[in-house]
């Protein structure tokens, strides 16, 4: 596929995988919505985008690229990608959160494509440098991403494995950070103020890439480069992301994670959708 056209068939993805989360939120009210939308495009294009060898058919496959998403309140927006690529029936997703449901609210490994559970927050990062670490000792070729939220590094556990990281040289650990600057009950500036992120990262010697985190093209560019240079550093997208992406009411609401929505506004809200 030309590029014009991978990022346009991106796009149309990044809007149908938006809108199937507003659908999963409709009947599992409890689960994080606007945690889940800013991430959107960065999942789309790990997996359409073809940055991660992946196979549905063999989710074990030896060969695969692991994935773990550490930030497990925007886990829901993964579902429809993880259906409609294969790895289990479509109409699961209309089953999210129900008692006899392996989909539920905050993910875990029983979820075919999931790598990990996902419990405490802070925790998947130092499970991936585990991982690089022992695909580098076995000297293997396949990749390890994870996603964070910016939420998750009040962790000191994730400090830790930044760390370890950057110690050991882990560049075969890609990290995505979701960089949608708040947390569950406020803006993070106004938690623990962890800017300025970059140089932070360099410190622990990363190699630091800052994208806008909707943009398909920027990802897909970013992305591309940063799995197949060879730099000795482990490496991070700082992917600038805005919290409740798509909906214009309620972007950058500071308590917008823990909030619900009816079935009547998300029908508006979809109606609404660009």
């Amino acid at each position: 596929m030309r590029k014009e056209g991978l990022v346009e068939f991106l796009k149309e993805k990044s809007f149908w995988v938006r809108k199937e989360t507003l659908n999963i939120h409709r009947i599992a009210r409890d689960t994080r919505l606007t945690s889940s939308l800013s991430c959107v495009e960065i999942l789309v294009v790990l997996y359409y985008g073809k940055i991660i060898n992946f196979n549905p058919s063999n989710i074990y496959w030896e060969k695969r690229d692991r994935f773990i998403i550490s930030k497990g309140h925007g886990g829901i927006s993964f579902y429809p990608i993880l259906a409609d690529l294969g790895y289990f029936d479509m109409k699961e997703l209309s089953r999210v959160c129900y008692k006899d449901s392996f989909l539920g609210g905050i993910p875990d490994c029983i979820i075919p494509g999931f790598e990990t559970t996902n419990g405490s927050l802070g925790h998947g990062l130092g499970v991936a440098c585990g991982v690089a670490l022992a695909l580098k000792k076995k000297k293997r070729t396949e990749k390890v991403f994870v996603l964070l939220g910016d939420g998750e590094l009040n962790e000191g556990s994730v400090w830790e494995a930044i760390m370890f990281a950057g110690e050991y040289k882990l560049d075969n650990l890609t990290a995505i950070l979701d960089n949608n600057k708040i947390c569950m009950l406020g803006f993070c500036k106004n938690i623990i103020n962890m800017e300025p992120l970059d140089e932070k990262f360099k410190v622990f010697r990363w190699d630091v890439t800052t994208v806008n985190g909707h943009d398909i093209e920027q990802l897909y560019n970013s992305l591309t480069v940063l799995k197949s240079i060879e730099s000795g550093k482990p490496k991070i997208l700082i992917a600038d992301t805005i919290k409740g992406k798509g909906i214009p009411r309620i972007e950058n609401d500071p308590l917008c994670h823990i909030r619900s929505y009816s079935p009547e506004e998300i029908d508006e809200i979809i109606k609404r959708l660009k």
